[in-house]
């Protein structure tokens, strides 16, 4: 038998897209004479639709494109992921599925058991066993993290998936520990608002393992015989930055291209993060897409410019420099008569990151540019970081990744010849906000910092925990206190591309907790 799995990008609710896409998958297939056609999870809708799953036209117009894709698969058949709505005498009951074709027929609903937290909110769960028969093969099906069903005459396991990238999270195949047939898993590809889908679908032999694997982040298409052999592949380690890199292209061009946005802005300083950004940024979107800001205060360095007019250049980017030292001074003299002679102090200089703040969304309003946010995660994590100023943004490209991990794909992006200046790299990293400030007067280093905040965040250890790890009582108590008390700030942040293994949005926290 002859199985094409299809790797595609799909956008939410954009059924008409979708549809096309997915009847252009299943001519092709049809030529090279496929006998079964493999879809990811959720492709007819798009993953994932949340409350949209509650409207009755989405629900219509779902079950409509179903149908038109069932009519255009005569002589073949598909397996499709679907939200499926089955009405009873009280209610509506709905259910993320694989859907079974055979020759223009809907036949066979097969429903996922596995659901995460969020997923609960919307569908149910059963019981029944998800396996059919189709060309002399008896095939088991399973959606997303669901296991195959124990059944001794199963010949072959399918998945279809929506598996989002995390950043530096070993591939293992426990789901699929039991099989003792081959196993193929279908993913979807794409960004969608947060969340970035990475692809890599694969096939497993009987033996469970690896002799198929499509690229990550990229649309394929791959006919498997199930009467041909295939050689094992050598799962190799692959580049993490590499892949971040890659994830990051895909996650800003898919929010751009699927939102009708075209252009960019954000505030270029000289420092590690605005750089790092700007660089992927022009990558994927293309450097006439790109207008910068250099925002320098009487406290910004001379090198802080020329870095960040040096990268412009290297971009080929258009970039303006609106000096703020007159509108701050024009600030602090309206504030002086309530400020009197207290000491300079954080609203000094967070006064100076909103007014960066206020013109970089000015410009965004006047040309239409979508302003980037670039903070990262250790700042977010911390707190380090003003609102309404530098944490403006309509999505965050760094707010999922640590900074140790920005440094590395500093270096990755320069890995053919510099693009971001060296010493941008090289240079202690400073908000700049008064004189000779370095992250470090109110920080731990940050090799430090990252590897407390992994633990905690990631790996969900306390305090006990990370203490037995050998970690410095004191930073231990300073990193956690950090982190707890900025937990309102998180909450106002706009959405980040979500790259690590525990996103700030799966992390639900009270605002008011002493724990």
């Amino acid at each position: 038998m002859k199985i094409a799995i299809v790797q595609q990008n799909y956008t939410v609710g954009d059924f008409g897209k979708n549809a096309t896409k997915i009847s252009k998958a299943i001519f092709d297939a049809r030529q090279q004479n496929a006998d079964l056609i493999v879809f990811p999870e959720m492709s007819v809708c798009g993953s994932f639709p949340k409350d949209l799953l509650k409207i009755e036209d989405f629900e219509e117009t779902t079950m409509q494109t179903l149908q038109r894709i069932a009519t255009e698969s005569f002589g073949t058949a598909v397996l499709i992921g679907c939200p499926t709505y089955c009405e009873d005498e009280k209610e509506t009951k709905l259910y993320n599925s694989a859907i079974l074709i055979e020759n223009g027929v809907i036949t066979r609903r097969f429903n996922k058991k596995n659901l995460s937290l969020t997923e609960s909110k919307y569908f149910l769960t059963d019981k029944e066993k998800n396996v059919f028969e189709w060309k002399n093969q008896k095939i088991a099906v399973c959606v997303g993290d669901d296991c195959p069903d124990n059944d001794e005459k199963i010949t072959l396991a399918i998945n279809i998936t929506c598996r989002r990238f995390k950043h530096k999270s070993k591939k293992d195949f426990k789901q699929f520990s039991d099989c003792h047939y081959p196993v193929l898993s279908v993913n979807q590809i794409g960004g969608n608002t947060d969340c970035i889908y990475e692809g890599n679908s694969f096939i497993l032999n009987s033996e469970g393992k690896l002799i198929v694997n499509l690229p990550y982040f990229k649309e394929d298409f791959f006919i498997f015989d199930t009467e041909k052999d295939y050689e094992p592949i050598d799962n190799q380690d692959v580049d993490t930055t590499a892949l971040l890199h890659d994830a990051l292209i895909l996650g800003i061009q898919d929010y751009f291209q699927k939102n009708g946005f075209k252009t960019a802005t954000l505030g270029l300083s000289g420092g590690i993060d605005s750089a790092v950004v700007v660089a992927l940024a022009a990558e994927a979107l293309g450097s006439e897409n790109i207008r910068v800001l250099l925002l320098p205060s009487e406290y910004s360095t001379s090198h802080s410019i020329t870095d960040a007019e040096g990268l412009a250049q290297n971009l080929s980017i258009q970039y303006d420099i609106v000096p703020i030292k007159d509108i701050y001074n024009t600030a602090l003299k309206s504030l002086s008569p309530l400020f009197g002679d207290m000491p300079f102090s954080v609203a000094e200089e967070n006064l100076q990151a909103r007014i960066r703040g206020l013109l970089l969304m000015a410009v965004s309003n006047k040309f239409g540019n979508i302003l980037l946010n670039t903070s990262n995660k250790s700042e977010v994590a911390v707190g380090y970081g003003t609102l309404y100023g530098d944490t403006n943004g309509s999505i965050s490209v760094l707010g999922d990744v640590y900074k140790t991990d920005v440094f590395n794909l500093a270096r990755y992006i320069n890995r053919d010849h510099e693009i971001i200046p060296i010493n941008t790299i090289i240079k202690p990293p400073s908000a700049e906000l008064h004189p000779g400030q370095q992250d470090s007067d109110s920080l731990p280093d940050y090799d430090t910092l990252d590897k407390i905040l992994f633990e905690y965040i990631e790996n969900e250890k306390d305090e006990n925990a990370l203490l037995q790890m050998g970690f410095d009582k004191s930073i231990i108590e300073k990193t956690l206190r950090l982190v707890k008390r900025c937990e309102f700030k998180r909450v106002q942040l706009c959405p980040a591309l979500a790259v690590s293994i525990k996103p700030f949005y799966e992390r639900e926290i009270p605002l008011i907790s002493k724990f």
